[in-house]
């Protein structure tokens, strides 16, 4: 059991959580610090003096701490922990909390918001108002590009949990046909042949968290086994792709159409292969903001509040290692 007038907790990198959400339930468990960003440099004296830290982004490592002085308990704002190196953790006796599906309908509508914007062809539709082309064409409307309806296509999803089945749901009623890629399949409808689900969709969404096993999934030889013209979203995380490869490939035109709302590197470097695309009509970039809506940031705040309480009573909710 902790004294909550001897404990000490820090969020990180507040900036991330946006500036509209009150951070102040925090303040229930102990002392609170909140910083609006943390460098590498500064994370290993800002977080050794906590008992507590709030993260998001920010890497917990061996190199950006190597010392953990008093900290006993990481809080991760997100569901993903590709960032906090959970061996290190395990060996220093921290624990490591995260937050799972508070951002699942904020994160499966942006991946439908995406790919209705680009197979309607909404860019060049939109534009064509906006510069006067279609006033000035002299006809009540206008059917190129064209466009086709979703009803009858083949949705592949890979990575099918709670995100994934939730974007299942939405294309289903969309009239699309599912197929859900998982190791494990344990229903209709799911797959764990990858090759099969890349053939034959119209559209893939990726919605995988990244690991060993699933960085550069969707590389070069992935995306060869595509129908020319697919329509590829990731809202996963940025490595679960080869880049360069998809960049290549929406050139070249195999792949028709690519949203993307994560990236290797955050923000988008301008040196990221995805950078040279980001321009073009069929491409939907966004700046990692699919899990942000502002109902899943306060289910995420108040989440990790559940999770320190816990802690704190000595028990292991939401514990990852």
């Amino acid at each position: 059991m902790y004294m909550k007038e001897k404990t000490a907790i820090a969020v990180l990198d507040a900036a991330t959580l946006g500036s509209d959400i009150d951070l102040s339930v925090f303040s229930e468990f102990g002392s609170l610090t909140v910083y609006r960003t943390t460098s590498p440099a500064e994370v290993g004296r800002r977080a050794s003096c906590a008992d507590i830290i709030i993260l998001n982004k920010v890497r917990i490592n061996a190199g950006t701490l190597p010392d953990a002085g008093r900290l006993k308990l990481i809080c991760i704002a997100a569901t993903g922990f590709d960032n906090v190196d959970l061996a290190f953790c395990r060996e220093k006796g921290i624990a490591v909390c995260n937050v799972v599906g508070y951002s699942t309908d904020s994160v499966a509508q942006l991946t439908a918001a995406m790919a209705l914007y680009l197979y309607n062809r909404l860019p060049e539709f939109t534009r064509a108002v906006r510069d006067g082309s279609y006033t000035n064409g002299g006809v009540a409307n206008m059917l190129t590009p064209v466009f086709r309806e979703l009803r009858g296509k083949v949705w592949g999803i890979v990575g099918f949990g709670n995100i994934g089945r939730q974007v299942g749901r939405i294309a289903s009623a969309l009239g699309c046909e599912v197929i859900g890629f998982r190791r494990n399949p344990s229903g209709a409808g799911e797959t764990d042949d990858l090759d099969l689900l890349l053939s034959r969709s119209d559209i893939i969404s990726v919605h995988l968290p990244l690991s060993e096993a699933t960085r550069g999934i969707i590389g070069a030889a992935a995306i060869s086994r595509m129908k020319r013209g697919v329509i590829l979203i990731n809202t996963a995380r940025g490595a679960v792709t080869d880049e360069k490869a998809v960049a290549d490939a929406v050139l070249s035109g195999q792949i028709g159409g690519f949203g993307c709302d994560v990236y290797s590197t955050e923000p988008l470097s301008a040196d990221n292969p995805i950078s040279g695309i980001k321009g073009l009509d069929n491409v939907c970039l966004t700046p990692h903001n699919g899990w942000g809506a502002y109902e899943a940031r306060v289910r995420c705040v108040n989440e990790m509040a559940e999770n320190i309480r816990s802690f704190m009573s000595g028990g292991s909710r939401c514990r990852i290692d």
